[in-house]
């Protein structure tokens, strides 16, 4: 079995959900050998139809408590450019696709993903570039995200403050 687990964060991405049971979409996933489809659907309005995605296993809800376990057994996360999202699989070690909403105003979404791939951290794209992505995609070439160390920060805080 390989798992592809796609999350919308807290949002509403309807395009991003439509395009992941899009025929092309579900074609390119089979082909790469991928056996089911978990969908984080968040705010949205678009809710799939269990029958659309022919010969893959696909699992639709709007929240959980925690989206760790998901994240955790995926083959593949996709996920929208949000911060949190983005940061939460990468610290997991996943290879992680970013689909960026060009619809948004002032996306600042578009910069962090940009950063990350220029850093082989993840790979982007948008809706409309999505089966193309998937089609070509080389995850042998992601680098692993290192975690921040906080405790750095908090003891030069701590130098800046006078506490140290």
């Amino acid at each position: 079995m390989k798992t592809v687990f796609v999350t919308v964060g807290t949002t509403s991405f309807d395009d991003l959900i439509a395009s992941m049971t899009s025929s092309e979409v579900v074609k390119v996933l089979l082909d790469r050998g991928y056996t089911d489809l978990v969908l984080q659907i968040g705010r949205g309005s678009f809710i799939p139809d269990p029958q659309c995605c022919p010969g893959l296993r696909m699992e639709a809800f709007s929240f959980k408590e925690t989206i760790s376990d998901n994240i955790r057994f995926a083959d593949l996360v996709i996920s929208h450019a949000g911060a949190g999202s983005c940061l939460e699989a990468l610290g997991a070690g996943k290879p992680l696709l970013v689909v960026v909403n060009d619809k948004l105003m002032g996306n600042h979404q578009l910069e962090l993903a940009k950063q990350l791939q220029a850093d082989s951290h993840l790979l982007y794209c948008t809706c409309s570039t999505l089966p193309e992505t998937l089609r070509h995609m080389d995850l042998s070439v992601l680098l692993p995200f290192l975690p921040g160390q906080p405790q750095n920060f908090a003891n030069f805080m701590d130098k800046a403050v006078g506490l140290l």
